[in-house]
């Protein structure tokens, strides 16, 4: 019986070994720190996009609509999409604040 008990001794840590492994790969140790800020994209592009967005020990999740948002305003920069996919900001005009 004992050996019994040592198996799952041992399949305990198993488990917890692979959910630790899980978090760590999915970058998700910054969901838990609570002085951390995250956002997460969700099924991007698509119709039941949401955005999950952390700020410090606060979340929101934002869903997407169909809605078009419109108004008055001025152009305060370009983004671009590098060949690697990574998106950067470039401001219209650094001294503008």
């Amino acid at each position: 019986m004992t050996s019994v008990a040592n198996l799952f001794d041992a399949a305990m840590v198993f488990a917890v070994a692979l959910l630790v492994a899980l978090v760590l790969s999915y970058n998700i140790p910054e969901l838990l720190d609570p002085d951390a800020s995250v956002t997460i994209v969700k099924n991007p592009g698509k119709p039941d996009m949401q955005v999950i967005i952390k700020d410090h020990e606060t979340i929101k999740v934002l869903n997407a609509t169909e809605k078009i948002a419109g108004g008055q305003g001025r152009k305060i920069g370009t983004a671009y999409r590098l060949e690697t996919g990574e998106v950067i900001y470039v401001p219209e005009n650094a001294t503008d604040g």
